[in-house]
């Protein structure tokens, strides 16, 4: 029985089963791996990201009507709506819209106090930039959204 464990010991039997055992279980078949520069993946449904200022698609004029109900709903105090009353119809205009990504935390609740659906959370999730100015969104480019970065070799 001696010889039996010292060779199986020798030749260490049971190290390659415990290997074999685990190569087993790394079939190629069964690995995935993202292509991520090149294939965007899917994200959740529910995903809440970088945020856009929506536009009427047929007049192309902003949804916002400067209620501020968006800046006043925000825990984190980041949007800056102004406004300014126009003398013929008496209605607020925006004027400017600023949002702050730096502080944001996506809770969604600027999302839901809008009442005409002008501010949304959209999909987009590469939000990365190389200066603090760049997380501070204009007006502008809540419009348009963030373009993403194609990458070449």
């Amino acid at each position: 029985m001696n010889a039996k464990k010292a060779l199986k010991q020798l030749l260490l039997l049971d190290l390659l089963q415990g290997l074999w055992r685990t190569f087993s279980y790394q079939a190629p078949s069964s690995c995935y791996t993202e292509q991520y520069p090149q294939e965007r993946p899917m994200v959740a449904e529910r995903y809440r990201g970088a945020p856009r200022l929506n536009n009427n698609p047929e007049t192309g004029e902003t949804l916002c009507i400067a209620c501020n109900l968006c800046a006043l709903a925000c825990p984190e105090n980041l949007i800056v709506v102004g406004w300014q009353r126009d003398d013929k119809s008496r209605r607020k205009v925006l004027t400017h819209f600023t949002y702050d990504l730096s502080r944001c935390m996506f809770c969604g609740l600027c999302e839901d106090a809008c009442p005409t659906d002008a501010l949304e959370l959209t999909q987009d999730f590469e939000l990365a930039y190389y200066t603090r100015q760049g997380a501070i969104w204009d007006r502008h480019l809540l419009e348009e959204g963030p373009t993403p970065v194609r990458y070449t070799r």
